[in-house]
């Protein structure tokens, strides 16, 4: 049976004292939004919809960065969670099989989670996921007998009975698509707050004979950022979660607690990763690479075999192949290192690609930026890069050429050739004596005008 998605993404967020919509804060590099989305996904829904209101247009755009399909409807006010889910009622009007309504504020639901609630609508009209909290607060209270579900209770219009409840409401529903809209189009507004309750359609479904039933998660998976301390809370969940999953799937960690991933990094087993390593999103590394301490990797691919860093910095578009070697103080941008590179230390590659089996000295930089636009440097095949050497891009260094140390090279060399580009020395017989002497000499003499 098909599957919509209704993900809940309307809130400012007033306590996290941000201009920025709240499910738009990031965790583990990527928005919370895309959290909520990503648990979603993996159900092949058929349709999603995400119902936006504060900062509209910056969370469709965030939400089709994740998904360009996906779709958005504005909640212009903001009159509650079921007045919320009512506005994705036109988008799903023709849509078969269930819905899920999800928050984009709350990242950790399982996916497993959401399969146990799918499999729990063979028994139940609507189904909605519970768990069992340490402190209940001002959750949402559900009302059980037996395997049914009589009623959700908001905090501020239970019973001092009911507030006693363990057993809590997270907001995650799932019913049939059609059955979920009619029951959202008879909600009211006579509670405490004056708001269209989506939890009111437990009640609503009970005096239709509708059975509702409960699946039960781990509260972990609940949690829900409301403020920038719940924020921090839950980055410190995420990390750790993703860490025991890379320990688990065959990656070492020289010191887990300062490693730190983004929510779609990719490791592939026996890679080792040193410590205080950040891997910022879009980052892919293949089986058997070694990243070493203090690196920083955001949007590039790393093969089998390579080694990376110390104190190394991989940005976005960066490709190393099988066995590349990338070594302390280098910074690589938008380039291509062919299988076999060696770029040992403190050098600055961008807008380039490197040909097998060459070597790039130290203090090499592609000098791509003019100002204005950018422009690429081609190195061929087992070419030598000379230390401290400038390339002047546009410009190509063709196969088994090589550059002499200190050249600034602003012409292509062709194969095979040796370039050099820099002035001749001359050395200037007892020169630097003098030199000394004056500027001694013109030291004190300042020195004692001070006085």
């Amino acid at each position: 049976m098909s599957v919509s998605l209704i993900v809940l993404a309307a809130g400012r967020g007033t306590r996290m004292n941000s201009d920025l919509p709240k499910v738009l804060h990031p965790l583990g590099a990527a928005p919370l939004l895309h959290h909520a989305l990503q648990a979603g996904q993996s159900l092949d829904p058929a349709q999603i919809v995400v119902v936006a209101g504060y900062g509209a247009a910056m969370v469709e755009k965030a939400a089709q960065a994740y998904d360009a399909s996906i779709e958005i409807v504005l909640q212009a006010e903001q009159l509650g969670t079921g007045h919320a889910v009512a506005q994705a009622a036109p988008l799903l009007a023709s849509a078969a099989g269930n819905a899920i309504v999800l928050f984009g504020d709350t990242p950790f639901v399982r996916t497993e989670t959401l399969h146990a609630m799918l499999d729990a609508r063979a028994r139940h009209a609507v189904v909605v996921l519970g768990f069992e909290a340490a402190d209940p607060g001002r959750y949402g209270r559900l009302v059980v007998a037996g395997d049914h579900l009589e009623r959700i209770v908001e905090y501020n219009d239970a019973s001092d009975e009911e507030r006693a409840i363990t057993l809590c409401n997270s907001g995650v529903i799932c019913a049939e698509t059609s059955v979920l809209f009619d029951l959202v189009s008879k909600l009211g507004t006579a509670n405490a707050a004056g708001e269209y309750y989506l939890t009111d359609i437990i009640a609503l479904a009970r005096e239709r004979g509708l059975s509702a039933g409960v699946v039960k998660c781990d509260e972990a998976e609940t949690l829900g950022v409301n403020t920038r301390a719940e924020l921090a809370a839950a980055e410190t969940a995420f990390q750790a979660r993703m860490r025991a999953e890379a320990l688990e799937n065959g990656v070492t960690l020289a010191d887990p607690a300062t490693t730190y991933f983004a929510l779609d990094t990719v490791i592939g087993r026996d890679s080792s990763i040193g410590p205080n390593v950040v891997f910022g999103p879009r980052v892919t590394v293949e089986s058997g690479v070694e990243i070493k301490a203090f690196c920083h990797l955001e949007g590039c691919h790393i093969s089998r075999g390579a080694t990376v860093g110390p104190f190394a910095r991989l940005r976005p578009g960066t490709e190393l192949a099988e066995d590349v070697h990338v070594g302390n103080f280098v910074e690589i941008k938008n380039t291509v290192l062919a299988e076999g590179v060696k770029v040992g230390h403190l050098t600055y590659l961008g807008d380039a690609h490197v040909g097998e089996h060459t070597n790039i000295g130290a203090g090499t930089i592609t000098c791509n930026y003019d100002g204005v636009n950018k422009h690429r440097t081609e190195i061929g095949p087992r070419a030598f890069i000379g230390s401290n050497t400038m390339l002047i891009a546009p410009v190509t260094v063709g196969r088994d050429a090589m550059t002499a140390s200190g050249s600034v090279i602003t012409d292509s060399v062709p194969a095979e050739a040796l370039a050099i580009a820099r002035t001749k020395q001359s050395n200037k017989a007892g020169l630097a004596v003098k030199l000394l002497d004056m500027f001694t000499r013109i030291k004190a003499e300042r020195q004692k005008d001070r006085l």
